[in-house]
């Protein structure tokens, strides 16, 4: 292990609590962590001098402002400010407190949205972004970029993994801010409560998704830090996709609803397909499942 005193950044989201967790359980790590009431890693100052203080070997970036469709849509100053001044604070916080070892976590939505699939790590900015949720992925894309030109002008071993959808225990279930599982698992439990005998989801039903079990990334995250010298951006999937509209029907299944699926077509459905290809990441041993 080359690591023994981590910060996980964003710590109380879902991919943050997960890689604390393994963290906890697989490792003999000092795990530093801070909360937002604490630290405001908005502030550069502030991110600076607590990085500078603790002095960890090692930082992995889970914080973020993160959303689905509707947020994107409505926040776009906020995705592109907060993911930016979280990002940049925290990277150039590592390198002034002499980190080495970085990981950051960006998402499948970077890609452009013509991209052949499988989706591999050399297509990113060969086209343009899908428009619902581009204020977020211009942010991603930018931190990812920061990370790799530290890596070659500061000699550091700053990467970025990008990682299918995420699902799992401490998810959103916000309607305004969750993802697309998160939200239909939402919606559905409350058709079921309130006795409703249809529940409405946005667009056809018909573009597909990857989704990674949240407990497989924070493994395949502890298992990356073991790798002497890993690839600038790694993507992390499973190598399968499902339907929106079967997604829904299996989760009615499981929640044991009765009623109707229906989909408003005037809402907006993403991208067609996010399955990426992981075949690099298979090739150092990754990822465990």
């Amino acid at each position: 292990m080359d690591y023994s005193k981590i910060h996980v950044a964003g710590h109380n989201g879902l991919a943050g609590r997960a890689i604390v967790s393994a963290l906890s359980k697989q490792t003999c790590a000092d795990i530093i962590t801070v909360s937002r009431r604490d630290l405001d890693l908005e502030l550069q100052t502030d991110t600076f001098s607590f990085l500078k203080e603790v002095q960890p070997d090692t930082v992995i970036i889970a914080a973020g402002k993160v959303g689905g469709i509707q947020s994107n849509k409505k926040y776009g100053a906020e995705f592109i400010y907060k993911n930016l001044a979280i990002g940049t604070n925290l990277i150039h916080g590592s390198y002034l407190a002499g980190v080495k070892r970085l990981i950051y976590l960006s998402s499948n939505c970077v890609y452009p949205t013509d991209s052949k699939i499988p989706i591999k790590e050399d297509y990113l900015l060969t086209g343009g972004l899908q428009s619902t949720n581009e204020p977020y992925a211009l942010a991603k894309i930018s931190i990812m970029k920061m990370c790799e030109e530290y890596s070659r002008q500061y000699d550091l071993s700053y990467h970025s993994i990008l990682p299918a959808s995420l699902y799992g225990p401490g998810d959103n279930y916000s309607l305004q801010d969750s993802h697309v599982m998160a939200a239909i698992i939402r919606k559905i439990h409350e058709a079921k409560s309130s006795g409703s005998g249809s529940v409405t989801l946005w667009g056809t039903g018909n573009p597909r998704r990857e989704f990674l079990y949240v407990d497989d990334m924070a493994s395949a995250c502890l298992r990356f830090l073991e790798i002497k010298k890993p690839p600038l951006r790694l993507n992390l999937g499973v190598n399968a996709e499902i339907f929106i509209k079967d997604l829904a029907n299996l989760i009615k299944g499981i929640l044991g609803y009765l009623g109707s699926i229906k989909f408003d077509e005037s809402k907006p459905d993403g991208v067609k397909s996010k399955l990426l290809d992981s075949t690099k990441i298979r090739q150092l041993g990754q990822p465990p499942f």
